[in-house]
């Protein structure tokens, strides 16, 4: 009986940490710097959070649950609803960003506790890069090869992209200890 209640409450406090995380996704979504057709936001920072706070498990759930509530038609996406709502807005230029936050989570969930900081930098430089990765290949497809893709979907944020890993590699021990909470 004590088993079950204890399973219980935790698998409560998931639910409720995945929710919290969705929120702070979202959130994150509207501070925004205006470009286009991709928008600066706060997300790859939001997520890589996640992903370091929670653990991989736990941050691809909330990530997933952020997506689905932006493809089922809640506006939580950065320029929703002013630009669309739902699949048509998730399959639109900044879909594969969406789909590398998936795998920077899994990436900056997995970060073993080193205590070399130039090897947490990289690891986040990786995760991240996987954003930008599959982000610019889903923008090529879309609006085509021949437009100056990189110009475009990656290097106006890469600065500030520095700025963020920066910051959470100077959290990086405290935040994985938020682990032992969930």
């Amino acid at each position: 009986m004590e088993v079950v209640k204890s399973q219980n409450s935790k698998i409560l406090k998931y639910i409720l940490v995945i929710f919290l995380g969705s929120i702070l996704l979202t959130i994150s979504s509207k501070i925004k710097i205006p470009f286009y057709p991709v928008p600066m936001t706060m997300q790859t920072f939001v997520v890589l959070f996640l992903g370091m706070s929670f653990g991989y498990k736990v941050g691809l759930a909330t990530v997933s649950l952020y997506l689905l509530e932006g493809i089922i038609g809640l506006p939580v996406f950065s320029n929703s609803p002013e630009q669309g709502v739902g699949l048509i807005y998730f399959t639109g230029p900044t879909m594969g960003y969406l789909i590398g936050f998936l795998f920077a989570t899994f990436l900056s969930g997995y970060l073993n506790l080193n205590k070399n900081i130039f090897i947490i930098f990289i690891k986040l430089i990786l995760s991240v890069s996987v954003i930008y990765i599959l982000g610019l290949f889903w923008l090529g497809n879309l609006i085509g090869w021949e437009k100056p893709i990189f110009e475009i979907g990656a290097k106006p944020f890469l600065l500030a992209e520095v700025f963020k890993i920066l910051i959470l590699t100077l959290l990086a021990k405290k935040l994985i200890n938020i682990r032992k909470f969930i």
